[in-house]
């Protein structure tokens, strides 16, 4: 079978096709036939050299995929070879506190991920994709979606007539959007250029703010679009380029979720800005098994359509990743295995 393997960690170049045995399930494994893998940012970061955690040079990337399983190892009792589903983020990580082991375990930076024809894993580490989602679509949520539905449903979970603040059009700030109009919220977001405003509208997004025409924007949301008060939640997916902004745009007791980094310019945080705030703030790391559940249960029952930039042929997944690095995508990057 062939699978991609970045051999070093330096550029997309690094990025290469190799040949390698057909996995054989074990006991309490399954094989899946891999049909599309999504791309998130962290698989751009992992191989520029700024992810979070340390990587290790020479995986296969990728933590994002969908297939159908075409058999099962000796005491798989989940699955049956035909079922379609879906990779978890933390293959070990079910529910309540994350393993320690988590960054070391994590497809594509501590352990060989899924940008491959074929890949063998424990049983638990697949959930089920509903009839309603294709394969490009299901492969769209482990990270993207479930990262949304987690900063969403929090200790205190984004209800209707609430107001959420998104960032970009990446896909975890498009899975937001569409979650929180699901639940009935108002949406603000931000984005690059009125082009991209435009299809942010049409996905539902009340009020767009340009930030590069506002950069300022976080006390243009709090006084000019909520009347002084501010967002109930801030899916602030830029990091600390933006994160200052994001604080001035909550409002007290409101929620700024942390998820990842899309600047690496760091003009740090004033201590008493941030205590001023009144905001709760939570890093979050996508989420567990049982959340990965719901989110696709949610996401099939309130018909929510994954939005997909672009799909790639396996053999073009180095031209995937370039487009990813280029920043022109709205929502979700695919690549199809042709397996």
């Amino acid at each position: 079978m062939r699978l991609y393997r970045f051999d070093a960690l330096n550029s997309l170049d690094d990025l290469h096709l190799h040949q390698a045995e057909m996995p054989v399930p074990q006991r309490g494994e399954v094989l899946v036939k891999v049909h599309a893998v999504s791309l998130n940012y962290r698989d751009l970061s992992v191989v520029l050299g700024n992810y979070v955690w340390k990587a290790k040079a020479g995986l296969v990337p990728c933590s994002d995929a969908a297939g159908e399983i075409v058999a099962v190892g000796e005491g798989v009792t989940a699955w049956q070879p035909g079922d379609r589903v879906i990779s978890t983020f933390h293959p070990r990580w079910f529910g309540g506190r994350p393993p320690i082991t988590a960054p070391a375990e994590t497809y594509g930076s501590g352990q060989d991920g899924w940008l491959a024809e074929y890949k063998a894993v424990t049983q638990e580490a697949v959930v089920r994709l509903p009839d309603a989602l294709t394969f490009h679509q299901g492969a769209t949520l482990p990270c993207a979606a479930a990262t949304a539905f987690n900063a969403l449903s929090g200790p205190r979970p984004i209800r209707a007539g609430d107001t959420v603040l998104t960032l970009g059009s990446g896909g975890v700030s498009v899975f937001a959007i569409q979650i929180a109009k699901a639940l009935g919220a108002r949406v603000i977001g931000t984005t690059s250029s009125a082009r991209k405003g435009e299809v942010l509208k049409r996905l539902g997004v009340d009020e767009v703010v340009v930030y590069a025409d506002n950069p300022h924007w976080g006390r243009h949301v709090k006084q000019a679009l909520t009347g002084g008060i501010g967002v109930d939640c801030v899916v602030e997916v830029g990091g600390p380029a933006t994160v200052n902004e994001a604080l001035h745009a909550v409002r007290w007791g409101g929620e700024v979720v942390l998820i990842g980094f899309l600047t690496e310019d760091n003009p740090g945080i004033d201590y008493f800005h941030l205590k001023g705030s009144g905001a709760v703030v939570r890093s979050i790391g996508v989420g567990d098994r049982a959340l990965l559940e719901d989110c696709v249960r949610a996401v099939a029952g309130a018909d929510i359509a994954p939005v997909i930039d672009r799909v790639f042929a396996f053999e073009n997944a180095r031209h995937a990743f370039a487009h990813l690095q280029s920043g022109g995508h709205i929502g979700k990057i695919v690549i199809a295995t042709g397996a």
